[in-house]
């Protein structure tokens, strides 16, 4: 990976992620700079070494590759000082929801070389999951780029629509609440049945865990056909499964990816 010098402006939990792990995989930490008004989360990455400061006019200006990771209503302001520099020649990263390539491009109409992100928060532990779509004029040096930055932090897919950059929110962006929220409900269910919270999350989270690194290392099997070799006909997991069936288990996620989907255009008229 190339070390270019890289400013992000915003220093939250996002950036964070993207820039320890960076650190981890070597990068150099003066290669680095990381913008926030907030004294404290300078400080934080101030420890690792990297550069900080509350300008980030100047930050940009000094950057081969700015990375916006500031929230979606906001990303406006930000960009209006900015859109005094050139960016004809940086690498663009935004990893705001629904803020598409057109609406940056009104924003800083410099920039050319134009990359949108959708990490995800497992980010935080170098597990995340980033769909990412390239508008044509990205070099392909820069596109290489992105996607190595991003699997500093997990694994990286691209889209060649960008439409399908909403389909990547309701699959990876939103979707670590979607299993939060079933092993909240299995922790409950657990302790309703009598054992103790600790017992409770702990077989829940171990479980989710193993099934999910199940699932990474036998890519040769379906989904489907994992479901079915822990399924005995007539067994205790095939009751489970039956009452799922039962109350359209498929049809809810389907319904709530597709909430998603419409809430993330509805956002990028918004923004």
């Amino acid at each position: 990976m190339q070390h270019k010098l890289i400013t992000f402006i915003g220093g939250g939990n996002m950036a964070q992620a993207i820039v320890f792990g960076l650190l981890k995989r070597g990068y150099p930490a003066q290669q680095i700079i990381v913008c926030d008004p907030n004294e404290d989360r300078r400080a934080l990455f101030a420890a690792r070494g990297t550069q900080v400061s509350a300008d980030n006019l100047t930050s940009a200006q000094r950057a081969e590759v700015v990375l916006l990771a500031v929230k979606p209503q906001v990303m406006a302001e930000v960009c209006a000082p900015l859109s005094a520099l050139d960016f004809s020649d940086k690498l663009l990263i935004s990893i705001a929801a629904a803020i598409s390539v057109q609406r940056l491009t009104a924003l800083l109409p410099s920039a050319q070389h134009i990359v949108r992100a959708m990490p995800n928060t497992p980010a935080l532990v170098s597990e995340g999951m980033a769909g990412l779509f390239a508008a044509p004029s990205v070099s392909q040096e820069f596109k290489t780029f992105a996607e190595e930055l991003l699997n500093a932090v997990g694994k990286t897919c691209w889209v060649a629509q960008e439409e399908d950059m909403h389909a990547v929110t309701a699959a990876s962006g939103s979707s670590p609440a979607y299993f939060f929220l079933f092993m909240e409900a299995m922790q409950r269910a657990l302790t309703e049945m009598g054992l103790d919270e600790e017992n409770s999350r702990l077989l829940v989270q171990q479980s989710a865990l193993g099934a999910a690194k199940m699932v990474t290392e036998n890519p040769q099997s379906s989904l489907a056909v994992l479901r079915e070799n822990v399924t005995s006909k007539g067994g205790t997991t095939a009751a489970a499964l039956a009452v799922f069936n039962q109350q359209n288990l498929t049809q809810t996620v389907q319904q709530a990816m597709q909430a998603c989907v419409a809430r993330s255009q509805e956002m990028e008229k918004l923004f």
